[in-house]
């Protein structure tokens, strides 16, 4: 698998971001049961950043946490067949992994959120990544029952790699943040 991830911020987290990206990225494709080896693209910015982002490709004006871009138009989540049909537009031609998609993550909001709700910057940055992977495996939220499924697959992506928000907040009373 492969995981492009770039900072064009100067926040500095106290964990690896490319490691603890590939290590919820690879759980959620684990979980989902991905058939191929994949390519998932990440993009930590600032606020400023991300607006733009968001304002140029979803033409609302705001920041926001995370931003997803899937590749594959999916029929039903996590239903991985729409990109055989047409794998050119699918499948990366020099590695043939499956490109998934980009994440938009804003370091302001990991920040801000971590305080906001007393838990580690390690666990917002995975809960926002878990949050992206799903949306790039054709998840929403639109719904009651969208956001319900995809909050108990975020919970237990984070419970299975034990960045639980009990787990975090030990670790930050310790003065440490660990993957995992």
């Amino acid at each position: 698998m492969t995981f492009n991830v770039e900072n064009e911020t100067d926040a500095q987290f106290p964990f690896d971001p490319r490691a603890l990206a590939a290590q919820v990225i690879g759980a959620v494709l684990d979980g989902e049961r991905c058939p191929y080896e994949a390519e998932v693209n990440v993009l930590i910015t600032d606020e400023a950043g991300i607006r733009s982002f968001n304002r140029e490709y979803r033409g609302i004006d705001a920041g926001t946490d995370v931003l997803s871009f899937p590749n594959i138009s999916f029929v039903r989540p996590a239903d991985f067949s729409p990109a055989e049909e047409s794998a050119a537009d699918h499948f990366h031609p020099d590695s043939g992994e499956l490109i998934l998609g980009d994440i938009i993550l804003s370091a302001d909001r990991i920040f801000s959120q971590a305080r906001e709700y007393g838990h580690s910057v390690m666990r917002e940055f995975a809960f926002l990544v878990a949050h992206s992977a799903l949306h790039l495996c054709g998840y929403d939220h639109e719904t009651p029952g969208e956001a319900a499924v995809m909050e108990e697959k975020q919970e237990k992506i984070l419970e299975h790699l034990g960045i639980t928000r009990e787990k975090a907040d030990a670790v930050r009373e310790k003065g440490t943040e660990k993957i995992g």
